[in-house]
């Protein structure tokens, strides 16, 4: 697991070193698109939990947004990859979400871009 600067909480059971993660996972793996890669996993989590919860098949899903089968298939595994964010939140609105983007003053001298769902 990679390192993360100073945050890393290490203990020792039965003589193996364990590291705990942070809340992000791709993060903790080094990962230098972490956050968006974070964000797209968020969406996708809930795409796929609707679908489910409409008791969709990948197929009716597909037909429904308007996009291949093969691609429901893999947001639903969480391979998104090539896929944009942009893409993913309208597919969420096509589900029957509401999408809000809020852009407004950081408090830092540097902002973020941040995905709730509620």
């Amino acid at each position: 697991m990679a390192s993360r600067a100073g945050s890393a909480r290490v203990r020792v059971i039965d003589g193996i070193s364990i590291e705990d993660g942070s809340t992000n996972v791709y993060a903790d793996l080094g990962r230098p698109d972490a956050e968006e890669m974070q964000r797209k996993a968020s969406i996708a989590r809930e795409i796929s939990r609707v679908i489910e919860a409409r008791s969709l098949t990948q197929q009716a899903a597909a037909a429904l947004l308007g996009i291949d089968q093969a691609r429901i298939s893999r947001i639903t595994r969480g391979q998104f990859r090539g896929i944009s964010e942009t893409l993913m939140l309208e597919l969420l609105a096509k589900l029957g979400h509401d999408v809000t983007i809020l852009i407004a003053p950081s408090r830092g001298r540097e902002g973020k871009i941040e995905v709730r769902v509620a």
